[in-house]
């Protein structure tokens, strides 16, 4: 397990300061007028082209009245894999590898945003200021600042700004959480966010990997320290270091973390936070958690989340599940529960029978809803507004971060100290038994173990009462040092 990240984190903080953080970042363009017919079409830019931003690609140049009108990627053989893919269909769209200069672009209405996590508020920011409105994928910020940045910027600009959590969309979700909220099965007793996805090693290098020369790796970096590439492969395992990531419970996680808070009504951060994990069963390049325990202590019931990236045992990669479910939510009630997710699920009585069962689609219509209320020039019709997205990303950062400035501490002592808190101990003890189907010796190998954190929701900051404790460590970690000229304003 590496134990160097957060001790480098550290001192670095120490030596490098926050002044960055405060620069004035430029501000693109004027804020275009809103409104237009619902029969105008909306010309839609998508930045950041692989993965998740090919999908972007493929379900916009379905909507009606929306014309794919740009590509943005740093990468110049995404882009030109694209640009023949279309032109077979007979479509041209204009093409940028730096995204400042399609934000000069006028007649660009929207933008959608699928780049790695460390340029999506930045760019959204950017967005915001030169007039456009923004899809802006999960989780819309890096870290606390730039999130709640973003949010100040999408209401100083009026823009239209939808979070990636698609999950919000879906017609299940919606309909089993008006039931619990209805009262159907009694008061919550806690919400569980689930993210059991397969996640093996990336392998360790030999040293600093070359760039592939078809990306522009400064334009790649932006936010982030412009540092040798240290891992094999650049795209997609960048999910996996704290300079662009957020490990997975702010990757996949962001969408089941959105699921449980939604289900428990919480409109705010919580006011203590704690977390458990490590990476386990492998050693590689990585810096983040494969397993991973957060639990907010929210009133008057709690969310735990759980990560799992290992399979069910050694050499089995089918993953584990938690009453049926590997990746959604599992909301217990006094009556009762609920356990699923964007899909749907099932509510069960309190012996585990199947009561009444919620399906429905919605989900993979969430870029309708983007283009509905950029028509309609509504907040109240998108499914997933930035404030809402910002909470969620929010609650994966406030895991991330007691995970970061926790210590190695035996599984034993871990056992003893959240004894008397019985959802945590249930999901640790799970823990060690998924770590040890997985050849790992619980005995011998540490966890990481940060005590819980007070937090303060209104201030968004952790609460230090002295110079050097974990709440002045971890209020580091709420912002970054911006590299220039890649810097998220404080005014924007």
């Amino acid at each position: 397990m590496n134990t160097w990240t957060r001790r480098d984190f550290l001192k670095s903080s120490i030596l490098t300061g926050s002044a960055a953080v405060f620069a004035k970042g430029r501000v693109y363009g004027a804020a275009a007028k809103g409104g237009g017919s619902p029969n105008e079409s909306i010309r839609v830019a998508v930045t950041g082209c692989r993965g998740k931003g090919a999908h972007h690609i493929s379900m916009f140049r379905t909507i009606s009245n929306v014309q794919l009108a740009a590509l943005c990627d740093v990468d110049s053989t995404v882009l030109d894999g694209h640009l023949k893919k279309l032109g077979e269909k007979g479509e041209k769209p204009v093409t940028y590898r730096d995204y400042r200069k399609l934000l000069e672009d006028k007649s660009i209405d929207a933008v959608a945003i699928a780049t790695p996590n460390h340029w999506h508020s930045l760019m959204a920011i950017w967005a915001c200021q030169a007039g456009k409105d923004v899809y802006v994928e999960k989780p819309c910020c890096h870290n606390l600042f730039e999130g709640r940045k973003l949010v100040e910027a999408a209401a100083k600009y009026n823009r239209i700004v939808q979070h990636g959590t698609q999950s919000r969309s879906s017609e299940a979700l919606q309909q089993v959480f008006q039931y619990i909220r209805e009262g159907n099965l009694g008061k919550i007793k806690w919400a569980r966010g689930l993210c059991y996805k397969a996640r093996p090693s990336i392998g360790k290098s030999s040293g600093p990997q070359p760039i592939p020369k078809e990306v522009d790796y400064d334009l790649w970096c932006g936010p982030a320290p412009l540092e040798p590439l240290r891992r094999a492969k650049l795209h997609y395992d960048w999910h996996w270091f704290w300079a662009t990531g957020n490990a997975d419970i702010g990757n996949q996680g962001v969408h089941e973390m959105d699921m449980a808070r939604w289900a428990l009504g919480q409109n705010g951060l919580p006011p203590k936070v704690m977390a458990i994990g490590g990476r386990f069963g492998y050693e590689d390049d990585a810096e983040t958690p494969n397993t991973q325990i957060a639990i907010y202590f929210y009133e008057p019931a709690p969310l735990i989340f759980e990560v799992r990236g290992l399979g069910r045992k050694t050499d089995d990669w089918t993953m584990d599940n938690y009453r049926g479910v590997r990746i959604g939510c599992v909301i217990q009630c006094e009556n009762g529960y609920f356990a699923g997710g964007a899909p749907g699920g099932w509510v069960f009585d309190k012996d585990g029978q199947r009561v009444k069962q919620f399906t429905g689609t919605g989900a993979e219509r969430h870029q309708e809803n983007f283009i509905k209320a950029c028509r309609s020039r509504k907040m109240s019709d998108l499914a997933a507004p930035i404030t809402e997205g910002f909470l969620s990303a929010a609650l994966c950062h406030l895991g991330n971060i007691p995970y970061r400035v926790g210590a190695d501490t035996a599984n034993d002592a871990i056992k003893e100290a959240i004894k008397d808190c019985a959802e945590t101990k249930d999901s640790f003890e799970r823990v060690l038994e998924h770590m040890t189907a997985n050849g790992v010796d619980v005995a011998k190998t540490p966890s990481v173990l940060s005590p819980a954190l007070d937090f303060d929701p209104a201030k968004e900051k952790f609460v230090s009462k002295a110079k050097y404790d974990l709440g002045f460590w971890a209020n580091h970690l709420l912002t970054r040092d911006y590299r220039r000229p890649y810097v998220v304003p404080e005014k924007v």
